[in-house]
């Protein structure tokens, strides 16, 4: 199964009023598409936005009362079902580029891999972060599943609108990471990340043009998570 970033409100998520890069492209060609998810949805699973939206309000003002004097900012951003989205398929080879640039420039001691993987889990320097408990100065890439367009120096586990524990993290931190281990790494300008966006990479490529493409597909949307005020989610 794939992965997908989406940047977007999570009633429009929950809804399904929206559409993977590749779903769009197979409906503008006209060809049938079918998205297969690790959880599929129940039967009988609500899309109504009004009923979605009432629920997501009072989900994050729990979420907001739960963090309590952790978030002086509190929890706010555009959660209306019309709002715009974005979203692009980096796949699990430029997710494991991007978490496994950030877990070598961490611990530079590990040499780099030398070809493109889904299997991050897998690699000695992400291993050693993992019994670190991530701390690093770019422990937001690592596990988070939601990132919230809110100012927060941490992550956190906690229910998400449906009732399943997830990490959620910051996308302004995360943006700050991610233009820093950028600055640690390729100091790649805007022009060149969007070309390494745009041209993507495959599971036969050398590792750093997965590091490449990952980097910057999360930094695209990361800036558009914090610049539209709207939360980034993994879908898979």
């Amino acid at each position: 199964m794939g992965l997908d970033v989406y940047v977007g409100s999570l009633t429009r998520y929950y809804s399904g009023d929206w559409e993977t890069v590749v779903a769009r492209a197979a409906r503008e060609q006209g060809m049938g598409f079918e998205v297969i998810r690790s959880n599929p949805d129940p039967p009988d699973k609500i899309i109504d936005p009004a009923v979605i939206s009432q629920a997501v309000d009072a989900w994050r003002n729990s979420l907001e009362t739960g963090l309590g004097s952790a978030l002086p900012g509190g929890l706010s951003w555009d959660e209306r079902a019309q709002a715009d989205y974005f979203t692009d398929k980096p796949d699990w080879v430029g997710y494991a580029g991007l978490v496994l640039l950030a877990a070598h420039t961490a611990l530079p001691e590990y040499p780099r891999p030398k070809r493109a993987t889904a299997h991050f889990d897998r690699d000695a320097a992400y291993q050693s972060l993992a019994a670190q408990e991530f701390r690093c100065r770019f422990f937001q890439i690592f596990g988070v599943e939601v990132w919230l367009p809110c100012s927060f120096p941490f992550t956190f586990i906690a229910a998400d609108p449906t009732g399943s524990e997830i990490q959620f993290g910051s996308s302004v931190t995360l943006l700050e990471q991610l233009r820093q281990l950028n600055t640690e790494t390729y100091g790649a300008d805007a022009e060149t990340l969007a070309r390494w966006k745009f041209d993507g990479a495959g599971p036969e490529d050398p590792f750093e043009e997965s590091a490449q493409f990952g980097l910057a597909n999360f930094l695209h949307h990361a800036q558009l998570s914090v610049e539209h005020q709207l939360p980034m989610k993994l879908d898979y």
